[in-house]
């Protein structure tokens, strides 16, 4: 489970209802490490704007993923929470301060930290192809990139418009949008990023499975995403061009 929000920053809030954002109560902390508990994987987005540091130390002492997202704070602070416990970024370059000479950023210190790991919506949309190889360069591990969709419910299918909590999301050129144009999570899926990490980006088709699979599985701490003895794998058949993609019956 990925909760993306509600302690996000207003600066950077993105499609996200401003209504709905606030600081981390003491009540919110405490339910979120019962919620830990009890679940297999719990990812949380948060801002250092709405989360102090005592409280992201808290979490992740919990067990909860903690990444930083939808968040305006600078360089030094996003390192700082790295210490805190923070492991990775929620989709890079979107909904947080830009890369700038000065001041990296929660970028810089995704891109310079060999702590965090990056999510990535490789829609060609909300982020530049020339964008995604710098990331995908600089990143030289143990923290790595690895693909996400961010998508929306009418991902797949011919929805031009939805509603979501009273506001309308519209859908058009492989974009979802909020009335004012701005981006409201991306109409992809899994097999449309890997064509674009392979065909716009220049990822080898083995480099752009593992983002997609290994990676991400490795970040949640589950032993899935690769083929091994005693590992649990759920393989899945693609087109040559990433075109579709079909399940495979492990008892076929």
């Amino acid at each position: 489970l990925h909760l993306e929000g509600p302690h996000l920053s207003l600066a950077r809030k993105g499609a996200h209802d401003p209504a709905l954002i606030r600081p981390m109560t003491a009540q919110d902390l405490a339910l979120l490490t019962e919620a830990a508990a009890r679940l297999p994987v719990l990812m949380m987005t948060i801002a250092p704007e709405n989360v102090t540091l005592a409280q992201a130390e808290a979490l992740a002492r919990a067990g909860v993923l903690l990444s930083l997202g939808h968040t305006d704070t600078d360089y030094a602070t996003s390192l700082a929470y790295r210490e805190a416990g923070v492991v990775c970024v929620t989709h890079l370059f979107n909904a947080m301060r830009p890369f700038g000479s000065r001041e990296p950023g929660v970028v810089g210190a995704a891109l310079d930290s060999g702590g965090l790991s990056a999510g990535l919506i490789a829609d060609g949309i909300h982020v530049h192809p020339a964008s995604m190889r710098v990331a995908l360069h600089a990143k030289q591990g143990p923290g790595q990139v690895y693909l996400v969709t961010d998508a929306m419910a009418p991902a797949g299918t011919e929805i031009e418009s939805f509603e979501l909590n009273g506001r309308e999301i519209r859908r058009s050129g492989g974009r979802l949008t909020l009335a004012d144009g701005t981006l409201a999570g991306a109409d992809l899926e899994m097999t449309r990023a890997l064509k674009v990490l392979v065909d716009e980006v220049g990822q080898s088709p083995e480099q752009a499975l593992r983002a997609a699979t290994a990676i991400p599985a490795s970040v949640a701490g589950i032993e899935a995403g690769r083929l091994a003895i005693g590992t649990r794998t759920r393989l899945a058949r693609l087109s040559p061009g990433f075109d579709a993609c079909t399940p495979i019956d492990p008892e076929g």
